[in-house]
């Protein structure tokens, strides 16, 4: 009983404030375009992007917003370049990783409007040479990830080039993970395979036809393939950098070194360094992976999806921009790389890439139209939270109603009961004790009260937050780890836990590295549990 008094005060504590819903200005009001101020939790937009960057030490990071059918903020922040005199700018192309899916799944439709190719065709009808339980499989099962093919990621040799051939070849010796059209899972090879589809169909490279009925449909200037850099960018690279720091000469003489059109630089951290990827492995994630865009231009891109510049049917447009039902009639609320929530025409595409994060998040309902570009030069960064808080600056309802200083959360694709079996079923699977779980809606049934889905479940690591209790054993009240997993008045399901960094600096900790180990961890937990693809 004492216990859980002790965790409804916990998170009530988390919960008070400005964080309660009731309380938050801007519920159930239209957005006001044009609005100069935006602001979640007092906190500018410009403020929320530089303490992500120092806290995730990011070289650069680029940032563009929609409201339909305008982009009104399109900005660049920090450095493109460790070395070099290259700044973020809106004409910065960074590698888009796995929002390339998008592109590849706009074209499989163009195709079937053309009547070129349809979406219960065999791929073994495009593709030859495929091993034989990869013959009956689908388009529509490539595009939705239901296949059960291999993902050739993680046999990937680093460092090393690729043809689209090669790299089917990688996953074309293992058995399919499930029978296909009963799960999903998703895998850079049903993309590829859907790349070389688009060649055999279209009669044009992969290459051409997304630039003829995409890149150049929708006035891209800043979207390219490694390929067309040579040629098409604008790079100003001295053999060695001019003490003043400045290496640019070129803009003198040249217009189209004003605000150039310009590769940033990927990076991977490698034992606390910061490690350039060469530019060309993008080319390994063919189909899946290898688009080089600036955030504006995705942002323009994104536009053009709302209506029938790309995708003519809005049938066609509901195949690909919607939760999928598989063949053996599961839904799944997630398709070619989107992912949705409960939270109405919302959807998001995101992931890595060699040396490269990026984001791009979706409010297609006609009364928010807001889309959220994000997109950084550095591997392995999650930036989903951020996207949702500065979604939230345009109103506060795009995001979950809770101050991010005290709770770090997101929206799950699912349900409150899934979304915690799903932590259950990781905290298990990693070996992790679940110490105890706390379901507030039961308790408040057993007491004649109403309470929507709240529950916390407390788990943890002695071997870490014993290193915090050793510098002081007062934040033993806080601990051990604990999330929780809410339903909101929106039917919206949330997974959250306690901002770490707020919780040790009210304590005096200094330990930045348990810090960093715990959040990662808990981000861990929380994006297992919310997203239906792995990443």
């Amino acid at each position: 009983m004492k216990a859980r008094f002790l965790m409804a005060l916990g998170i009530a504590a988390l919960m008070s404030g400005t964080a309660l819903a009731d309380t938050i200005p801007g519920v159930n009001e239209p957005i006001v375009r044009g609005n100069p101020v935006q602001k979640s939790y007092g906190v500018y937009i410009d403020q929320m992007i530089a303490d992500f960057i120092e806290k995730n030490q990011l070289p650069g990071l680029t940032l563009a917003i929609v409201q339909a059918p305008y982009i009104p903020r399109s900005n660049g922040y920090g450095k493109t370049s460790i070395d070099r005199d290259e700044l973020a700018s809106t004409k910065t192309m960074w590698n888009v990783g796995p929002i390339t899916q998008a592109f590849t799944a706009v074209a499989v439709m163009q195709l079937k409007e053309q009547g070129k190719l349809k979406l219960d065709d065999k791929i073994s009808k495009y593709v030859d040479g495929l091993p034989a339980t990869w013959k009956d499989v689908t388009i529509l099962e490539l595009l939705q990830h239901s296949s059960g093919i291999p993902d050739y990621r993680e046999k990937l040799v680093d460092g090393k080039r690729y043809t689209p051939k090669e790299l089917v070849a990688l996953a074309g010796d293992k058995p399919l993970m499930f029978e296909s059209g009963t799960k999903i899972a998703q895998s850079a090879t049903n993309f590829t395979l859907l790349a070389m589809a688009i060649e055999h169909a279209s009669g044009m490279s992969y290459h051409d036809y997304v630039w003829k009925y995409q890149i150049d449909a929708s006035g891209l200037p800043s979207t390219m393939f490694v390929e067309d850099m040579k040629t098409k960018a604008r790079i100003d690279r001295p053999e060695t950098m001019p003490a003043h720091d400045n290496q640019h000469s070129h803009f003198k003489a040249e217009v189209d070194f004003i605000n150039p059109v310009e590769p940033a630089t990927g990076y991977r951290e490698v034992d606390g360094h910061m490690i350039p990827v060469d530019a060309d492995l993008s080319d390994n994630l063919f189909g899946f992976g290898n688009i080089w865009s600036s955030a504006e231009d995705i942002s323009k891109w994104d536009i053009a999806l709302a209506g029938s510049v790309l995708i003519k049917d809005i049938a066609d447009r509901d195949v690909i921009y919607m939760p999928t039902k598989l063949a053996n009639g599961t839904v799944v609320p997630a398709m070619a790389g989107w992912e949705f929530t409960k939270h109405p025409g919302f959807m998001e595409v995101k992931g890595n890439s060699p040396g490269f994060s990026s984001y791009l998040s979706r409010f297609t309902a006609s009364y928010e139209l807001v889309c959220v570009t994000l997109l950084t030069d550095k591997e392995g960064v999650d930036l989903t939270v951020l996207a949702r808080n500065i979604a939230a600056a345009y109103r506060a309802d795009l995001g979950p109603a809770v101050n991010p200083q005290n709770l770090v959360a997101q929206e799950s694709k699912f349900g409150a009961a899934e979304t915690i079996a799903r932590i259950k079923g990781d905290l298990e699977s990693k070996k992790v004790p679940l110490f105890a779980t706390f379901d507030h809606a039961d308790n408040a049934t057993s007491v004649g009260e109403k309470l929507r889905p709240t529950t916390v479940l407390v788990f943890g690591n002695p071997k870490i937050g014993t290193k915090l209790m050793q510098a002081d054993q007062s934040i033993g009240i806080d601990l051990p780890l604990r999330v929780l997993v809410w339903e909101d008045e929106y039917n919206r399901t949330w997974v959250g836990y306690p901002n770490v960094a707020t919780l040790v600096d009210g304590y005096g900790i200094k330990d930045q590295a348990t810090v960093g180990t715990m959040t990662k961890f808990l981000d861990g937990v929380v994006g297992r549990a919310a997203n239906v693809y792995s990443y």
